[in-house]
């Protein structure tokens, strides 16, 4: 059309600011979300915050630390800050400080992205369960070098087919099942396909240590299917049993979960789910690449907020 991109972010960020100074969005909110997404190449970060009740976009900035979301807080002012009664976050340590400085009566709930896509729905801070997964595929990668360091050691093959009088080579094979096991020791047990099962299957049968990381990240993915009273109590005796197992994963893991213990349960207890900011960031990925000619992260920003913030500009021809 002829319109060069400087001139349609300068066309945004008017119609936003227009938009922005005719309604009031941050009045009655209650109840937040907090999340950073990458928009740029090159560590590039937007903080977002969502609206847990509308699930509107409340604002977004350039960047991701605590002088960056200390920015909300101002425009929302101290009287609406201390009105909040609940915040869902990632593990983020910066995101806890503000929240603690400037509504600190607000329940911080570790709730943040979904992992990887293989969690199913719920309501459990998918965040944790991510954080299983990647313990569980650290003890799945160390098994797998462990077996090519002993596959190196064994006797080479020539090209073309093996000879039929060949030497085995048991440790080349099992570090070919071990990398393969990937997707049947992520996927939740309900989801598995018939050749997952029997892989999992294998993988008790041979590796104990690898398939008792995996029952280490199935019993703390059931702790959070749990009702409230129930899950407190599994918690506890799961940090007990990841602590023991000698695994340093999850011992490490646990070491985690023990630090942000009360934010994990109160999102059981109060049920916030993360698919509301994890819906706007979707969203907000997909702007990024319709406008990838936008040369400011504001154009990005005013962009969002006409599309996700609850107040859509009156178009020609349009109810």
């Amino acid at each position: 059309m002829r319109v060069a991109w400087r001139t349609v972010g300068s066309i945004l960020s008017r119609v936003w600011s227009e938009v922005e100074a005719a309604h009031d969005r941050l009045a009655n909110v209650r109840r937040i979300g907090i999340d950073e997404i990458s928009y740029k190449r090159g560590h590039k970060y937007l903080t977002v915050v969502v609206d847990h009740d509308s699930g509107h976009l409340l604002w977004a900035a350039p960047g991701r630390d605590a002088k960056t979301l200390r920015e909300f807080f101002d425009l929302l002012g101290e009287d609406r800050s201390h009105q909040i009664t609940h915040v869902s976050a990632d593990g983020a340590a910066w995101i806890a400080k503000v929240v603690a400085q400037r509504c600190p009566d607000a329940i911080l709930c570790a709730d943040p992205p979904p992992s990887l896509g293989f969690a199913s729905g719920g309501r459990y801070p998918h965040h944790v369960v991510r954080w299983a997964t990647e313990a569980l595929d650290e003890v799945r990668k160390a098994a797998w070098n462990d077996a090519r360091a002993k596959a190196r050691q064994e006797p080479k093959r020539t090209r073309g087919r093996p000879r039929v009088d060949a030497p085995a080579r048991p440790a080349q094979e099992l570090a070919k099942a071990l990398k393969a096991s990937r997707y049947a020791l992520w996927k939740n047990p309900q989801n598995l396909t018939e050749r997952q099962q029997v892989k999992l299957a294998w993988v008790a049968k041979t590796d104990t240590r690898l398939y008792r990381a995996y029952l280490l990240k199935e019993g703390l993915r059931t702790v959070f299917q749990l009702p409230y009273e129930q899950a407190v109590e599994a918690l506890d005796r799961w940090i007990s049993w990841a602590r023991r197992c000698r695994i340093p994963a999850f011992v490490n893991l646990q070491r985690s979960i023990v630090r942000r213990k009360v934010s994990i349960l109160a999102s059981i207890e109060h049920g916030l789910s993360s698919g509301r900011i994890e819906s706007a960031n979707t969203k907000i990925r997909l702007i990024t690449r319709i406008g990838f000619g936008f040369k400011s992260p504001e154009a990005l920003i005013a962009l969002a907020m006409l599309s996700l913030g609850g107040y859509p500009p009156a178009l020609p021809d349009r109810i």
